[in-house]
């Protein structure tokens, strides 16, 4: 979502007319989760997705419609409509966007924002109290509206500046996370070995703070940088806490925590050694791996392979 809005920012600071389609329902196998988005500019840029390329070329024509003049409308894609094979949804699934041309930023911020779908009003936006509304499409002062739950984006806690440290904030950054990166070692903290981290913090990790939108990986390899981060990490909210290191390490570190006063259910909570088997060699690779493992755990998903699972595929929420 991070980028969909500095795209919308961007456009809109060059003077560009665009529209703005968003996932508002999904029906069995649909191939974006609710809320997905893509901007359509007035020459023609696309950014973002509804529907991973299935119907995004004729959503861009309705769009342009839209831009032109047209009313915001409500669109439904899927195997019941008749030109299935040439705009609808292969994979068997059905999606509801909702297009409307955008001329200022989207509310922003935690809570729920609420988008009219029909109406005069259709297109006009408001930003409402988290759990005042629930999310998803249902009738408000009488008319259809749509309620999307804005939360925090993704925080992602690095201990050690290693040049893992790097390939994580990269790839993490690509996700629309905050990334920090916290080691006290001034030689290697630097922007210049960090190029991607969102902050850099300069400093012992003891008082590492984390809540629950909040995962954390130790990186850092050294027993007096690792286990106060541990401690402040097991001890805290964060979803996910992981750290690297062989069986061995990990066995002596659990040990060593123990020993500090942690109990055995936060030793639980670690993620150790971090990340999925996808047997990761470089850092890049590892970085997958960890981030993979990350999202998993917060989907309360076990990151095996799909081919083994059953039921839905994608996301639901």
């Amino acid at each position: 979502m991070a980028g969909v809005r500095d795209e919308i920012t961007r456009l809109l600071a060059q003077g560009e007319r665009i529209a703005l389609a968003t996932v508002v329902a999904t029906r069995r196998s649909a191939p974006r989760p609710v809320g997905s988005k893509l901007v359509v500019s007035e020459s023609g840029e696309l950014f973002g997705s509804v529907s991973g390329g299935c119907v995004e070329g004729d959503v861009a024509v309705q769009a342009a419609e839209v831009i032109a003049g047209g009313e915001p409308r409500l669109i439904s894609y899927g195997i019941a409509d008749d030109e299935a094979w040439e705009i609808g949804l292969p994979c068997g699934g059905e999606i509801d966007v909702f297009v409307q041309r955008l001329e200022h930023e989207l509310p922003d911020g935690e809570g729920v924002r609420v988008t009219a779908l029909e109406g005069e009003q259709a297109g006009e936006q408001e930003l409402l109290p988290r759990g005042s509304v629930e999310p998803g499409v249902q009738e408000r002062h009488g008319a259809r509206v749509f309620a999307e739950e804005l939360a925090p984006p993704t925080r992602l806690v690095i201990v050690g500046a290693t040049d893992t440290a790097e390939e994580l904030c990269r790839a993490a950054g690509a996700l629309g996370w905050r990334t920090v990166v916290i080691d006290p070692r001034p030689r290697l903290a630097t922007e210049e070995r960090l190029p991607s981290a969102g902050e850099i913090v300069v400093a012992w990790p003891d008082d590492l703070e984390a809540d629950a939108d909040t995962a954390v990986v130790v990186l850092a390899h050294a027993q007096r940088l690792d286990n106060p981060a541990l401690t402040a990490a097991l001890t805290s909210d964060a979803f996910y806490v992981g750290a690297i290191g062989s069986r061995r390490t990990q066995a002596s570190r659990r040990e060593q925590l123990l020993e500090a006063g942690l109990t055995e259910e936060a030793l639980d909570r670690l993620a150790g050694p971090a990340g999925l088997d996808l047997g990761a060699a470089t850092p890049a690779e590892t970085a997958v791996s960890i981030l993979a493992e990350i999202i998993a755990v917060r989907a309360g998903h076990d990151g095996g392979r799909l081919r083994d699972r059953s039921g839905a595929i994608h996301a639901t929420a």
